[in-house]
């Protein structure tokens, strides 16, 4: 979400006749679009903006900070001397504004803001979402549908520094993945910090509302999926990042059964203890996720008998209070699940959060003995689950290549599987980043796959 909100705000900065500078020393404007999930991403935005102040002698250049540390109280009082303009995301109009004020009057360059065509504010504004990104990849786009959370995991940060739950229109999705589509993009990815909680009701009165009436006019995510399903064109579709609690059957079966939905899904565990989940505010017990992952499997088998299927998930290490035969519960449902990836964070305590007031029982060095125990539990799973590849061919979005070669006088290119599995493969071929091709997997690691184009 924070690489498609620097899309959007460097798309507006284009906009608006600023280019990229060559180099810092030359920089006027320079924009910190910040993570605030771990306490590691936070120091280095410290890290970088003191060495930015105390080694740039441009007196023309402007600091901005925005993203998840914008509206901390803590944070603007350490960098109040440092940065010019603190500005959540959502309050784009502050960033608007300030741009008027301090660039485009005095340069008198006659542009309307007006040009973005804003509408009305919504309880959290999300106009900036349609404000046309500048992306630097061309077969790949990532498209918000919905920002913020409504549901307050005590560990995370996402409630106050994004909002509440607000979901785009429907229609001006589709018709941006529509837009998309049909300048080449092969590969939309929707983004939401609970992105299958997405839901819009188109009323006469063009409100928003999320109580139940017309399944006619209402826009859940399965429906959202079954009308970008429809878009004419070789794409496909991924979605990140689901809630355990608000994955129906019905969103099962929609995934499995769409030709464009590809066939990965990402659940998030952060724990396989039932106490610890509770502590988490996760609403839902081991069992229940448990079931979710047996019906996905199912499903995916079911619709879709002839493709692979991966399954990846989130851990957090150390949380508050939990103890080493909790921490086991995550290591039995790691190999019961059999991921084929797993992003592992060691718990960090978030200002603002509920786990802010619990203690952080758990050392570094546990924490870290605990990932690496994760790690080598992921490393087997993924590895057998790769194994079932080789001699298969796959469809493969290249993503980039390397110099030829020489000695074989060929290209070396990398690229997806629809599963999300990175593959490498030869090709004397030319001009095949941002295509899908056909490749022939002879080869599996535990995190990459080899393969040969298949004629």
């Amino acid at each position: 979400m924070n690489h498609s909100d620097s899309e959007r705000i460097a798309g507006f900065l284009e906009l608006h006749k600023f280019r990229p500078a060559k180099n810092i020393n030359e920089a006027e404007l320079i924009i910190f679009n910040t993570c605030g999930v771990r306490q590691s991403a936070e120091d280095r935005v410290y890290g970088q903006i003191h060495n930015l102040k105390s080694k740039n002698k441009n007196l023309k250049l402007k600091i901005i900070l925005t993203g998840c540390l914008a509206n901390r109280k803590d944070v603007q009082k350490r960098l109040r001397d440092k940065i010019d303009l603190f500005f959540p995301i959502s309050d784009f109009k502050k960033f608007e504004n300030w741009i008027i004020k301090n660039y485009l009057e005095i340069k008198n360059l006659k542009l309307k803001i007006a040009s973005q065509k804003r509408k009305t504010l919504r309880k959290t504004d999300i106009d900036y979402l349609s404000i046309n990104s500048r992306r630097n990849n061309a077969y790949r786009a990532l498209v918000p549908i919905m920002t913020g959370c409504d549901n307050f995991c005590s560990y995370c940060v996402v409630p106050s520094a994004r909002g509440r739950e607000t979901s785009r229109p429907a229609k001006e999705i589709i018709a941006k993945v529509k837009n998309l589509t049909k300048k080449g993009v092969k590969e939309i990815i929707l983004l939401g910090q609970n992105v299958n909680s997405y839901h819009f009701w188109i009323s006469n009165s063009k409100s928003r509302i999320s109580g139940e009436d017309s399944k006619r006019k209402f826009y859940n995510f399965s429906k959202l999926l079954k009308e970008i399903n429809k878009i004419p064109g070789n794409f496909r579709i991924h979605f990140v990042s689901n809630h355990p609690k608000d994955v129906t059957d019905e969103l099962i079966e929609t995934a499995a059964k769409l030709s464009k939905v590809c066939e990965c899904f990402h659940l998030p565990l952060q724990a396989g203890n039932n106490d610890v989940l509770r502590r988490m505010n996760r609403k839902y017990s081991r069992k229940q996720y448990f079931l979710l992952i047996q019906k996905i499997k199912v499903a995916y088998k079911k619709h879709k008998a002839d493709k692979l299927f991966s399954i990846t998930s989130d851990i957090i290490v150390g949380f508050p209070g939990e103890t080493r035969r909790q921490f086991m519960d995550s290591a039995e449902v790691m190999k019961k699940a059999k991921y084929d990836m797993v992003y592992f964070g060691q718990f960090s305590p978030r200002p603002g959060t509920a786990a802010w007031q619990m203690k952080d029982d758990v050392s570094k060095s546990e924490k870290a003995w605990r990932e690496k125990y994760l790690n080598e539990i992921l490393k087997k799973t993924a590895s057998k689950n790769n194994r079932k590849y080789v001699g298969r061919i796959e469809d493969v979005l290249v993503e980039k290549q390397k110099n030829s070669l020489a000695r074989l006088a060929k290209n070396e290119y990398f690229g997806k599987t629809r599963t999300m599995k990175n593959v490498k493969f030869a090709s004397d071929k030319k001009k095949l980043i941002g295509k899908i091709v056909r490749v022939k997997i002879i080869k599996a690691g535990a995190w990459n796959l080899e393969g040969a184009i298949s004629k």
